[in-house]
């Protein structure tokens, strides 16, 4: 049976983890880095998160959330075999555009190379498993609708086929993210872990706040079940 056992979540406002019900404003993302170093949601500074696109800041941010709300610890020094995929609206579509107009502010001949990097749609990923140390197998997607059921499913099946032994999915855009982490397990009964098929019941909403709303809610009527 395939479990979700950690669901993080940011917005402009606000970050939460889902089962852990743990909900927190905040002061814009700018503020985040310094709040989870305090809070140990980071276990250790980000390298070069200043230099970070906002798709790999908020990948960053729901990962480290997710993984906290798995009790998975993490190391870059001691890999796990956890893989990470994602999917966002836009690819890097933004990054593309302020290469090119750098490009073109330096006369058409070079461009800096640390916006180069975040013109691949894989980066922001490559970001989140290089600080958490996840050696698992990384893949960008691109769906053109119900790009969470499709995420969710396609993460259950590597596991299910034996690709990996957890994975963590993540749809992170500009102004928000989510990240989901998924692993085998026997049975659900007596646990706080949630079943996949559950999960994405709730997360096919029309807005991200209705679900994130939709997934608390669902974690409620599960603890009042036990």
């Amino acid at each position: 049976m395939i479990a979700v056992t950690g669901i993080g979540w940011v917005n402009l406002k606000e970050y939460g983890c889902i089962i852990g019900k743990y909900k927190k404003s905040h002061n814009g993302f700018d503020s985040l880095h310094s709040c989870f170093m305090d809070e140990s949601i980071f276990l250790y500074p980000v390298k070069s998160i200043k230099r970070f696109d906002i798709i790999s800041r908020t990948t960053c941010y729901s990962v480290a959330l997710a993984l906290k709300d798995a009790g998975i610890s993490y190391s870059h020094d001691h890999k796990k075999n956890i893989g990470i995929l994602g999917a966002n609206e836009e690819g890097c579509l933004e990054s593309n555009i302020n290469y090119y107009k750098d490009y073109i502010d330096c006369g058409r001949i070079k461009a800096r190379g640390n916006l180069f990097i975040y013109t691949l749609p894989s980066t922001p990923l490559a970001e989140a498993a290089i600080h958490f140390g996840l050696s698992g197998p990384l893949l960008h997607m691109s769906f053109k609708e119900k790009r969470i059921s499709f995420l969710l499913n396609f993460a259950g099946k590597s596991i299910i086929e034996e690709e990996v032994s957890a994975t963590v999915a993540v749809k992170a855009e500009k102004s928000n993210a989510v990240s989901f982490v998924l692993e085998k397990k026997e049975d659900l009964l007596n646990t706080r872990d949630l079943a996949l098929e559950n999960v994405i019941a709730a997360a096919e909403k029309t807005s991200f706040d209705e679900m994130i709303e939709a997934l608390e809610e669902f974690c409620e009527d599960k603890a009042d079940l036990s």
